[in-house]
């Protein structure tokens, strides 16, 4: 249902049952799913893909070009998947020539002020917290909450099952099922909580505790620290998912939480 004080380019495609509210903007080379909604003064322009059941909130930017001196308007999409939730004044800029797309998984609440730069790769089942700000190229797994004005540096990854708390600065790589606090943001423990939410058993929980803690917690360098726990835990999928995050990080993890004096 289209709403006469609407603009929706002809050229966009949208499903029978999208519901499209006053003053909202909807550019060509434009697709929309069955079920969405997209609020007032909303403006989604070229490139975006929006799956199912989305919730486009009031002054929502999606798919503008990057804000990336490098950008030459090359061909590029916003990707985003069925179940969303985005809030009021978010943005999601479209990707450059790095991976000519910026993704958003399924079943992901994006809340007011969040901002969402090129060639960003969200998973699925996450929730950014008001204000919270992804620099280009981030790659950000499934299941992660990043609180209030969170601040993530260009190029960094924060691994599946993460948390990370209010107004934390994002400069190294957050390895998977960890919370990450104090500045500067280090280790403070693993995503317990979470993780019993999300169906992990105790021995399941209590497994991933002792690998961070031979990582962190044993004056052990990195190298050191993934040879030893190669070599001393059993194979898992979780335990393999750490090494993997571990040895392919290309800013380097994050440090453990060291007292100052």
């Amino acid at each position: 249902m289209n709403q006469p004080l609407a603009y929706v380019h002809p050229g966009a495609k949208i499903a029978r049952n999208v519901v499209i509210e006053p003053f909202a903007t909807i550019h060509g080379n434009v697709k929309i799913g069955s079920g969405t909604w997209i609020g007032s003064n909303v403006t989604i322009m070229e490139g975006a893909r929006i799956g199912k059941n989305c919730r486009i909130f009031p002054g929502a930017v999606i798919s503008a070009i990057p804000q990336d001196l490098k950008y030459d308007d090359e061909d590029t999409t916003v990707e985003i998947g069925d179940n969303v939730t985005i809030r009021e004044c978010v943005t999601i800029n479209r990707g450059t020539n790095d991976r000519l797309k910026t993704v958003i998984g399924d079943n992901c609440l994006i809340m007011a002020y969040c901002h969402i730069a090129h060639d960003c790769i969200v998973g699925n089942n996450c929730i950014f917290s008001n204000n919270s700000t992804l620099a280009g190229h981030v790659t950000v797994g499934d299941n992660v909450v990043l609180a209030g004005m969170v601040a993530v540096h260009q190029f960094a990854s924060v691994g599946n099952h993460a948390f990370v708390t209010g107004g934390s600065l994002v400069r190294k790589d957050v390895p998977p099922y960890v919370k990450a606090a104090r500045e500067p943001l280090s280790y403070v423990g693993i995503n317990s909580v979470g993780l019993r939410r999300r169906g992990f058993d105790t021995e399941k929980i209590r497994e991933i505790q002792n690998i961070y803690r031979i990582l962190y917690q044993k004056n052990y360098n990195n190298t050191q620290a993934v040879t030893i726990i190669e070599a001393e835990m059993e194979a898992t999928s979780e335990r393999d998912e750490i090494l993997e995050f571990i040895k392919g990080s290309q800013r380097g993890i994050m440090k453990g939480y060291f007292k100052s004096n």
